[in-house]
């Protein structure tokens, strides 16, 4: 349910970021934010510069040639990541060419044999491309009428969504991750015996609405979450029964559900989930809002689930008819809210378009803690491929990597650019002059976070990591560091207004640019790039937490080291002039240690996806609280040291303290550490 999401890495290997964000969302939000959320694949980019490949000839897309293919690929990279195993299925032309196992579903304790990975008989959940199926009800409650796509929820809902701004929020806006809502990360996945409530989930602390309706891409699980209870409203049935009788059982996936735990009939065919392949097996998890990314299902029902959404019958009926299914698979938003992102990549209603040397491919990627998959389709093409993995694997990027590898190997090798075609992004033709080329690089120039983030609590200072640099290259180029969807840095080309695409790839990015200030860089279907505030740059922000950290770390481990002095040499305590501000100043640079260190831990703990209490929050939140009150104690002490002439190591000193302390405060209060809500 994750997206991977995807959230975007970061400019170095220190920077791996949303890319493979699962329980690694290597910082935090975007680990977080991966969990349940879809990853979006990428080719490795090419060095600056460079020459894209020759098109070649494509492969004959057959059953053998594809699992020749597959069989020289995956044991050998499964082996290299450390992934216990993997479930592949490829459709075309109305039926399933191949359904393959690689690896265990079942590693073996003991004397138990390990279990090889069936394709048929082994459930693996899909994380976010459940919300494939959430869509699909979604539109079938619009094909008949019970749900209007442009219609304000609220008609629909039995509660109230908090709301920042006056414009509805529509289910088209859930669908295409732009109804404007903060990420979440609390209770996202939960452990075996958790209850599942949906609308529960949905009412008990909300996410805030933080971009207007339709305006900014930032993928959401709440959001799709929402769209899941709209089909529960709209129909009468819980979400899982409906989608069981209405989208499972048309699509003939008669081994698939998105109940929790599994229903006895399938609990014994689950796959093992595993960090990697050593490890021992996890439980089974628990998605906490199911339309979001609860569904378990084996390759061959996923295949079934392709052919149904290129327009084969393969169930008991018909998914969509033939103009919704269009309708679901067309971007869904248009320049009227996106503005010039709308030449950039765009959400259908559910779809990722992740189009590759020229052909159209629709998909969508998804990440529990261990389970990684994707599924992409080539509406024009017929053709459908589905990969998921049962492990992350020794590094946080590997399953990440090991899916692009397979679904990027499977467009070049069977759909490649052909020779005469202007495929994107291979050989840029600029329709924008260098001058103005020039002008537009100019405003691009900066530093910038991912749209997918949040903005009303601690969290907010998950801003700080993963961030992309933009600087101007070759006079009119923009170098992205790192690359939108990478670790490595890349070169962009403005090919037309306000678009830009990658030197030697096919990735493109649409910048919006409101009364000379760039608003925002759109670059994958439900994520964005927005410009940092100068007063949040990471260069002024880290140095004045790290001074300042440094400085009541050294105040505070001189207290000992003076007291034993002053014991030792015999020397008389301190004057009790000014001593209620000094016990005052010490008790704040000691709740402002504290506090410090209770953020550290506590975000450590929600990266791994572990729920920190709300008691615990608010007595870090009182730690820092009274390190920021300080700063009163700490100027009564300075004014009294300056006036009775105590020295210069003490004026030295008291400056330091204070100005630590208030650098600290100032920290706190940009990046809401004091803020009342403290959902996440």
């Amino acid at each position: 349910m994750i997206h991977k999401t995807v959230t975007r890495p970061r400019a170095t290997r220190s920077r791996s970021r949303r890319v493979r964000v699962g329980a690694a969302l290597a910082t935090a939000v975007a680990v977080a934010a991966t969990m349940v959320g879809c990853g979006t694949p990428q080719s490795a980019p090419a060095p600056p510069g460079s020459a894209p490949p020759a098109p070649a000839e494509p492969a004959a897309l057959t059953g053998a040639n594809v699992n020749t293919w597959l069989d020289g690929l995956l044991p050998a990279a499964l082996a290299r990541t450390g992934v216990a195993g993997a479930s592949v299925a490829v459709v075309r032309d109305g039926e399933t060419l191949t359904a393959r196992g690689y690896g265990h579903a079942d590693t073996g304790v003991g004397d138990a044999a390990a279990v090889p990975v069936d394709p048929d008989r082994h459930l693996f959940r899909v994380g976010s491309v459940s919300k494939l199926v959430t869509a699909t009800a979604a539109l079938q409650l619009v094909q008949s009428g019970k749900l209007q796509l442009d219609t304000d929820i609220g008609e629909y809902l039995d509660f109230t969504v908090p709301r920042r701004y006056p414009q509805d929020v529509t289910l088209r806006h859930l669908l295409t991750h732009t109804a404007g809502f903060e990420e979440r990360i609390a209770g996202l996945i939960g452990a075996t015996g958790t209850d599942v409530d949906l609308r529960a989930a949905l009412i008990n602390d909300p996410p805030e609405q933080i971009y207007e309706p339709g305006t900014v891409p930032a993928y959401s699980n709440y959001g799709n979450a929402l769209a899941g209870y709209l089909v529960e409203r709209a129909s009468g049935l819980r979400f899982e029964e409906y989608v069981a009788s209405n989208v499972l059982a048309r699509a003939g996936m008669a081994s698939s559900t998105f109940e929790q735990p599994l229903p006895p009939h399938l609990s014994d065919r689950m796959s093992n989930g595993y960090e990697r392949a050593g490890a021992p097996a996890a439980p089974f998890e628990i998605v906490s809002t199911p339309p979001a990314g609860a569904l378990s299902a084996p390759a061959t029902d996923m295949a079934r689930f392709m052919l149904a959404q290129l327009g084969e019958q393969v169930g008991e009926a018909p998914l969509l008819d033939a103009p919704t299914r269009e309708l679901m698979q067309r971007p869904a938003l248009d320049a009227t809210s996106l503005g010039t992102l709308a030449e950039g990549p765009r959400m259908t209603l559910g779809y990722f378009d992740e189009s590759r040397n020229g052909h159209r491919i629709l998909g969508h990627g998804g990440d529990t803690r261990y389970f990684h998959s994707h599924l992409q389709l080539y509406p024009d093409d017929r053709t459908g491929i589905y990969l998921s993995l049962n492990s992350t694997g020794e590094g946080a990027l590997d399953s990440h990597e090991l899916r692009q590898a397979v679904l990027n190997g499977f467009a070049d090798r069977y759909f490649p650019a052909e020779a005469t075609q202007q495929v994107a992004g291979t050989q840029p033709v600029a329709d924008v002059d260098p001058a103005t080329a020039a002008e537009h690089a100019a405003l691009a120039a900066g530093t910038y976070e991912s749209s997918r983030a949040v903005r009303s609590n601690f969290l907010t200072m998950m801003g700080l990591v993963g961030r992309t640099t933009v600087s101007v290259a070759d006079g009119n180029r923009l170098l992205f560091e790192p690359a939108p969807l990478s670790d490595s840095p890349a070169l962009y080309e403005e090919v037309s207004p306000w678009v830009w695409r990658e030197v030697g790839g096919q990735r493109t990015v649409a910048m919006r640019v409101t009364d000379g200030q760039v608003e925002a860089i759109s670059f994958d279907s439900a994520f964005a790039l927005l410009p940092v505030p100068a007063e949040r740059d990471s260069a002024l922000v880290l140095t004045v937490l790290a001074a300042s950290t440094v400085v009541l770390l050294l105040v505070a481990l001189s207290w000992p080291v003076r007291a034993i002095v002053r014991r030792r040499l015999g020397r008389a305590p301190r004057d009790r002039a000014g001593r209620t501000a000094r016990i005052l100043t010490r008790v704040a640079v000691a709740g402002t240690l504290l506090a410090l260190a209770g953020w550290a831990v506590s975000l450590v703990s929600i990266m791994g996806l572990q729920d920190v209490s709300a008691t615990s929050l608010r007595v870090v939140q009182l730690m820092q609280l009274i390190g920021l009150l300080g700063v009163l104690p700490a100027a009564v002490r300075l004014v009294d040291d300056i006036r009775r002439r105590t020295g210069w190591h003490r004026i030295t000193g008291g400056v330091a303290v204070l100005l630590a302390l208030a650098g600290t405060g100032w920290f706190a209060v940009e990046f809401m550490l004091l803020a009342p809500s403290i959902s996440y």
